[in-house]
């Protein structure tokens, strides 16, 4: 089997009306990513395992009625309360994709998050993890609420 690998990105962004350290927090803790990691809906679930320092790994099974989705992938850096970066493993992408997540605090209490990946397998791959990740987008804002 050839697989196409594409140089494919997107960028998704948000304004989340918390404190810039609680959001970035929220990124980091296992029960929040376990809460906001069911991009597809609330009747989800989520396990999740975290060992968040540069080099560690995390791993995110999400499961939508019965069938599990396994995400995994290593922290390439973690800038306290300002960015994150990590590989991105998926059925979907290449293991050596890339999530960078920027954290700023615009006016006091308001965090813009932006959050850009880049290569997937497939413009449709793309297209699918831009609605994962809008979802997600949303699912913190009401975690750190």
């Amino acid at each position: 089997m050839t697989e196409t690998i594409n140089e494919l990105e997107l960028t998704v962004s948000r304004r989340i009306p918390a404190p810039r350290d609680k959001v970035f927090d929220a990124w980091l803790s296992p029960p929040i990513l376990a809460k906001i990691m069911r991009p597809g809906g609330k009747h989800m679930t989520s396990k999740v395992t975290n060992d968040p320092v540069k080099g560690g790994r995390f791993s995110i099974i999400m499961n939508d009625a019965g069938k599990e989705m396994p995400h995994a992938g290593t922290y390439l850096e973690i800038d306290p309360h300002s960015r994150l970066a990590f590989t991105w493993e998926s059925a979907h992408s290449p293991d050596d994709s890339v999530v960078t997540i920027d954290f700023t605090e615009s006016e006091p209490g308001i965090t813009d998050v932006t959050l850009h990946q880049v290569r997937f397998l497939s413009e449709q791959a793309r297209d699918s993890h831009r609605g994962g990740w809008t979802a997600i987008l949303e699912c913190i804002e009401e975690a750190v609420a």
